[in-house]
């Protein structure tokens, strides 16, 4: 071999050299989209803790709209009511506030009215309310106890409510900005109410206007179910809020009971605000102005409530709410737990017309199949006991005769 071969064999040589190292470093480089798929995944995350600041930020916001949004929906029938008639929007919308307003401000001066009665009924009875006490302790427990006693144990508390109450008015200022901040966001629940319900129509218009022509009908239909479902909700509340006003004002005069329509009308509307348990919650305040008058009254009363409250639950309220919400009352307590826990009592309070709107508008897309004939669905029924077993329980129980052979 000549010498210029060589040469050429060696550059040769050196030049696939070059390229197997090139490609080594390429190979162990990493992909060109791996650099891309981290940015990508970093500016979701990014992304996502941003959303839940911001979120959190605003939560305070959410909820007033969420609630204005409830109330809007709830007034909504009685301002298309008015509309239908002839009255604008704007003025009907007004008129159904002065309205409910005029309720709340009956109710709150009603309830204001029987705690000023019962407080200065209360102090101003209250050695003689503690004698019977002690009376009434010492006949059914066997104890040897005084008003001494009491006026020890009344000193103590009053020690303890008066120190309570100085850090309560050290602390003023911070109660103060709670109260401020809560009267805003009471007048901005009532500026928003109001904005969405005078302009529904034109508040519809917009939100439709962002969606296509095929999504419009169903935001549509939506709207239309949460309106009549919070309407529903808001009817059959008030009925048996109606109800049971009615019904533990007569039990509240029938057990002489003193400013029994304040009362009843305590027990009637918190029981609807909370459901399930509000009659618990709001018979609480009964029992103790009966318990000044009596133990045995306060007895009766709490006796009346409960059986009233299985009543309401099993009775009244599946035929009431059927035409209304339509909702199992499992699926009803179900939804007001699972609504505490998000948003709390708010969350209580929506979770009912939340659930069945949300139920309504699931039911309408939802295809259904006929059950197979051949299932056995029903549980089977117990068997009858065999005559023997008859005979030996009626010789056993003394009830009855024997069975004629």
């Amino acid at each position: 071999m000549s010498a210029e071969e060589k040469d050429e064999t060696t550059r040769h040589g050196g030049a696939s050299a070059d390229k197997a190292v090139v490609a080594a470093a390429a190979s162990s480089s990493p992909p060109p989209w791996l650099l891309r798929a981290f940015l990508l995944a970093a500016a979701t995350v990014a992304g996502l803790v941003a959303g839940f600041w911001v979120l959190q930020k605003l939560q305070g916001l959410l909820t007033v709209l969420l609630v204005s949004l409830f109330l809007a929906f709830a007034i909504e029938p009685a301002v298309n009511w008015l509309a239908q008639r002839g009255m604008r929007r704007g003025p009907a919308t007004g008129l159904v506030f002065l309205a409910v307003t005029a309720l709340v401000v009956a109710f709150g001066w009603t309830l204001g009215n029987l705690l000023i009665d019962q407080a200065t009924t209360l102090v101003r009875n209250a050695p003689d309310y503690a004698d019977r006490a002690v009376d009434w302790v010492n006949r059914t427990f066997k104890t040897d106890m005084s008003s001494t006693d009491i006026q020890k144990y009344a000193t103590d508390w009053s020690s303890n409510l008066e120190g309570y109450l100085t850090g309560l008015a050290g602390n003023v200022w911070g109660i103060g900005t709670a109260a401020i901040g809560a009267v805003f966001q009471g007048l901005g629940i009532l500026l928003f109410t109001y904005y969405f319900a005078a302009d529904g129509p034109r508040f519809r218009h917009a939100v439709c206007s962002l969606l296509p022509p095929r999504r419009q009908r169903h935001v549509l239909r939506a709207w239309d179910i949460a309106v009549a479902k919070t309407g529903g909700y808001i009817f059959s509340r008030g009925l048996l809020a109606l109800i049971s006003t009615l019904a533990h004002y007569a039990a509240l005069r029938v057990l002489d009971i003193p400013s029994a329509f304040a009362l009843a009308l305590w027990v009637g509307v918190v029981s609807q605000l909370i459901p399930t348990v509000g009659t618990y919650l709001a018979g609480a305040l009964p029992v103790i102005v009966a318990l000044v008058h009596g133990p045995s009254t306060a007895l009766w009363i709490l006796g009346f409530i409960v059986l009233y409250q299985q009543f309401e639950n099993y009775v009244l309220q599946p035929r009431i709410t059927a035409t209304t919400l339509d909702m199992h009352p499992a699926v009803t307590f179900g939804a007001v737990l699972a609504g505490a826990a998000v948003l709390g009592p708010t969350g209580a309070l929506l979770a009912i017309p939340v659930t069945a709107t949300v139920q309504a508008f699931s039911s309408a897309y939802i295809r259904r199949y006929d059950v197979q004939p051949g299932l056995d669905i029903n549980p089977p029924e117990p068997k009858q006991p065999r005559k023997w077993t008859r005979k030996l329980s009626i010789r056993f129980s003394g009830s009855g005769k024997p069975p004629a052979r």
